[in-house]
């Protein structure tokens, strides 16, 4: 067993495909799924189930993955401790988020940080707040950004960032700048998915004011920021969006003040406790701590 087979694995894991993962890696496809088989073999397990169009890994895979992903962070943490003069941070740092912190304050966290370190790269996957949880915890991932504090005893979370939620409507819509959970149950939803801390806020916000989930007329159930927003603008329905997201948009839907749900929204960094960290993550960490800390 040597790295570069432990290496294929983590990013054909982390990229689900080997084409991918050759591409990020600047080897070939060939090379990549060589070096899987000769591990598998060593191994004397299937690591990878190569049947869906998506590369997904076995039971046996998942066990293994952790490890994998210790050894190449604990393999990088030897190298810089041998390098100790060097300020040089690179490799690749696989960052998952929730999708607000995902298009407000992440990516200039992103430029920033590769402007002192240009050789770091990037892998970031954009979900909901539950699943950036999950990633982080199954190791597909160093750092998360979430929604909401993270509930779970093997996770550090630090709060980096404050928001509000609004409501965004079509510019057809006969909506005030400032309305409230009354005026606003009538319309159609755009809904987040279920695992969204946001739509989870706001359940919360219109429970304790009294009204059922099943009192809002839900129209569609979308997954991503961008689609909400166009079909808001098409004349859709309404959704509950961050007030940064909803600054940037312009004309291109009304912006209303919700007065009965207007509590700040707290967005966090979140990392597993235990896990052997690459430097590219430790360094991020520290500078994401610093740049909010100066704000």
């Amino acid at each position: 067993m040597d790295f570069k087979q432990i290496e294929a694995f983590v990013n054909v894991v982390r990229y689900k495909s080997f084409s991918k993962a050759a591409d990020a890696t600047f080897f070939t496809q060939p090379t990549i799924s060589t070096h899987i088989r000769n591990l598998e073999k060593e191994l004397g397990v299937k690591l990878l189930d190569r049947k869906s169009r998506a590369v997904e890994m076995t039971s046996e895979g998942s066990k293994f993955y952790k490890y994998a992903v210790e050894m190449i962070n604990a393999r990088a943490q030897a190298f810089e401790a041998l390098n100790d003069n060097s300020e040089s941070i690179d490799g690749v740092l696989e960052i998952q988020t929730s999708s607000i912190p995902g298009v407000t304050f992440l990516p200039s966290l992103l430029s920033g940080f590769r402007k002192e370190h240009p050789g770091i790269q990037y892998y970031v996957s954009v979900s909901d707040t539950q699943t950036v949880i999950d990633n982080i915890a199954e190791r597909r991932g160093e750092i998360g950004f979430i929604g909401e504090s993270a509930a779970v005893s093997s996770m550090e979370c630090t709060k980096v960032a404050s928001d509000k939620s609004v409501l965004i409507s079509p510019v057809s819509f006969d909506l005030h700048s400032k309305v409230s959970l009354r005026d606003i149950i009538a319309y159609p939803f755009i809904w987040r998915e279920t695992g969204s801390a946001t739509r989870k806020s706001f359940e919360q916000a219109a429970l304790k004011a009294g009204f059922e989930k099943e009192e809002f007329d839900v129209a569609a159930l979308v997954d991503d920021m961008d689609a909400i927003i166009r079909n808001v603008e098409a004349g859709l329905g309404v959704a509950i969006i961050s007030e940064k997201v909803a600054s940037a948009l312009g004309s291109r839907v009304r912006v209303s003040e919700i007065e009965d749900y207007n509590e700040d929204r707290l967005f966090y960094m979140i990392n597993l406790k235990s896990a052997s960290f690459s430097p590219a993550a430790i360094a991020f960490s520290e500078y994401v701590k610093s740049q909010m800390a100066a704000e």
